[in-house]
């Protein structure tokens, strides 16, 4: 069984087709066309606006004091909180700034030995 004749192509059906128009060719398609919708809606849209939303969760509860991991691997503790940006202490004297949106996870405390 061959892929053109899973989706509904075969040699009858083109010799068919190039003489006369068929009757409720494209209803033929539609339950396939739904079908891919409904899988690419499960398979790529809810899990990524899961994952946004997940996002947007952690960096409204960032505060003070977390100890996170940045995107690029950098692990620091906040010392303060601007609007977008945040200022980690990554040792005894050097702190970093980043933008906010780069935190990729918040550690349990206790993790760094600052």
């Amino acid at each position: 069984m061959s892929i053109a004749s899973l989706l509904g192509f075969s040699a009858a059906h083109a010799a068919e087709s190039s003489g006369t128009s068929t009757h409720g060719g494209f209803l033929s398609m539609l339950p396939m066309l739904l079908i891919f919708v409904v899988i690419f809606y499960f398979l790529l849209i809810r899990p990524q606006s899961k994952r946004a939303k997940q996002q947007k969760q952690l960096l409204s509860n960032v505060s003070v004091g977390d100890e996170v991991l940045t995107a690029g691997g950098i692990v620091g503790k906040i010392v303060q909180l601007k609007d977008n940006f945040v200022v980690l202490n990554l040792s005894k004297d050097s702190q970093l700034m980043i933008r906010k949106s780069s935190i990729a996870s918040i550690l349990p405390k206790g993790t760094l030995e600052l």
